[in-house]
């Protein structure tokens, strides 16, 4: 097997003895596949590529093991994340005493910062998710503070950052945002939406070394979960977010980009259509080597959990009773319909944040505009989020060829779902919540992302929660999150790999075939040889991004 056949150059990689999941409707299992350059040379088993294996092939033996087609990420923000990681970062804990503990080790370690800044807290982890500025106040009284949820979708402020801002009883709310209040109508510390900018807009901007910095620390994350190509879902500078740009820019430069990455540039909805044209010039000055900008972000509404996802009928109250709030549509259904047709007609994709009923219908409406004015436009359009879709909706998606770019690791039962959603949605809009199964019923085209640093990147610990809908650590006794909305493995594992694929607009890659790029990952195992309660417990071993090494485990 040394040996190549004449005719047939030798492969410079070869794995054997697989499973290979292909996500090849054609060919849906190997055990062989050969490498040469970037590409993807044969596909099938060992007599069908020994005769590529030569004297300089690299050869890796599967032992049993899996390989896949890399995953890709259609919906993150590794720019953030990585910068959160090297912050004060509360993504590990999920109590107020433990945040207590963490924010002060921060603040003690680091005396020079003159702000603390940082993310990632739990809103079940104060009542009514709302932390107050007299909880950070007793912790760092000397500095401003000011950090995002988890969701981020929030910011918590103690009162230096608050007076630093100028907040006060009398300072309104803006249009697309609240500031929480006490009961003497201060500022409570709170900032919800857009009224974290109030805040935000003071923080000492990053240098281009500390976001190139979080760039690669995320990338090496990524690539450790088997990600091989992701949408960055905001390239520009939105609400208490830097502006992730000049972090790509240099690392393409340095040639330390070794992800696939399409960015979907931020849509400021403080404007309208006169900001196209510098879209368009923004796309072109991007778009080059392993970094496409062929995507435009617009973000419809927030989150059900601080009640400012868009909803068609208003949120329940305490009591159980009809408050007068539905939630925000941040930019004007009508508006939205003529700035997506205006986008669609220039190229791009639009990438919509739609989480409420209400907001999946508008961006859909909006798509459904576009196809009538401009015709079906091989645009892709994606919904992401979808945590509430009204069941008429459901079927549009095939109908309009809008991709659901769906967040599996939110699908299950979780105190923020159980104490800060479904009470305030009501048991019918609560069943209509992550309808996977329903979408992919209809014939829907699924895409999958994790929303990082919201939630964890790990795609293995997505798929465990899709096909089970319950999370990883729920123990075998915790009920089933809408059970009639899992989806089976391949379908989950096609969602994050060729799925994700069509929604970035990266079609040679995404499947296992020959010609495609040799984006792969090797899990420690087959998952669809054991339980689906064990899926999460799969692990990756190995990542390759044109058929070149990005990631490899102690263990591989």
């Amino acid at each position: 097997m040394d040996v190549s056949t004449p005719g047939r150059s030798a492969a410079d990689l070869v794995f054997l003895s697989g499973p290979v999941h292909t996500v090849d409707p054609a060919r849906t299992r190997a055990s062989a596949v050969a490498v040469r350059g970037d590409r993807i040379l044969a596909v099938g088993h060992e007599a069908e590529v020994a005769d590529l294996i030569g004297p300089g092939t690299e050869v890796v033996d599967l032992h049993g093991k899996l390989l896949l087609p890399g995953f890709q990420d259609a919906h993150v923000h590794p720019v953030g994340g990585g910068m959160e990681l090297g912050q004060c970062d509360l993504s590990s804990a999920d109590t107020a005493d433990a945040y207590r503990e963490l924010i002060h080790s921060y603040a003690t370690a680091h005396p020079e910062a003159p702000w603390i800044v940082g993310g990632g807290w739990s809103l079940e982890a104060f009542p009514g998710g709302l932390p107050t500025r007299g909880f950070l106040d007793a912790v760092v009284p000397d500095r401003p503070v000011f950090l995002v949820n988890r969701d981020h979708h929030g910011g918590w402020a103690n009162s230096r950052a608050l007076e630093r801002a100028g907040l006060t009883a009398r300072t309104p709310d803006p249009v697309d945002g609240r500031i929480e209040r006490d009961a003497t109508g201060e500022p409570s510390g709170m900032l919800q939406e857009g009224a974290m900018r109030l805040v935000a807009d003071l923080l000492p901007e990053p240098t281009v070394t500390e976001l190139t910095e979080g760039l690669l620390r995320a990338q090496r994350l990524l690539h450790s979960y088997g990600v091989t190509a992701w949408q960055d879902a905001m390239l520009g500078r939105g609400p208490g977010t830097a502006d992730p740009i000049p972090a790509y820019l240099a690392a393409r430069l340095d040639g330390k980009l070794t992800a696939r990455v399409t960015g979907a540039l931020w849509w400021d909805r403080s404007r309208g259509s006169e900001q196209i044209p510098e879209l368009i010039a923004r796309r072109d000055e991007l778009s080059g080597g392993l970094l496409r900008a062929t995507s435009v972000k617009i973000m419809q509404d927030g989150i059900a959990e601080n009640h400012t996802a868009a909803m068609l009928t208003p949120y329940l109250t305490a009591c159980g009773c009809a408050s007068d709030n539905s939630g925000i549509s941040f930019i004007d259904p009508g508006d939205l319909q003529r700035y997506v047709t205006e986008l669609d007609a220039a190229g791009f994709q639009v990438h919509f944040h739609a989480l409420g009923d209400r907001a999946v219908r508008e961006a859909l409406d909006a798509v459904e505009a576009a196809r009538r004015t401009n015709g079906l436009r091989d645009t892709r359009p994606h919904l992401a989020h979808l945590q509430v879709v009204h069941p008429e909706d459901i079927p549009r998606f095939r109908k309009l060829g809008a991709t659901a770019n769906i967040q599996a690791l939110w699908a299950a039962h979780e105190p923020q779902m159980d104490e800060l959603t479904i009470p305030f949605l009501g048991p019918r809009r609560a069943a209509w919540q992550y309808p996977f199964g329903d979408l992919l019923r209809a014939g829907v085209t699924l895409a999958a992302g994790s929303d990082w640093p919201v939630s964890s990147p790990d795609p293995i610990a997505a798929l465990h929660v899709a096909v089970n809908r319950r999370t990883p650590d729920s123990p075998p006794s915790a009920p089933v999150f809408l059970p009639e909305q899992r989806i089976d493995l391949g379908s989950a594992l096609a969602a994050y790999t060729a799925g994700s694929a069509y929604a970035n607009h990266l079609d040679d890659t995404g499947s296992i075939q020959p010609g495609k790029l040799a984006d792969l990952v090797v899990l420690d195992r087959d998952p669809f040889n054991g339980p689906g309660e064990e899926i999460a417990a799969t692990h990756v071993l190995q990542t390759f991004v044109g058929g070149r090494r990005v990631y490899a485990a102690d263990d591989a």
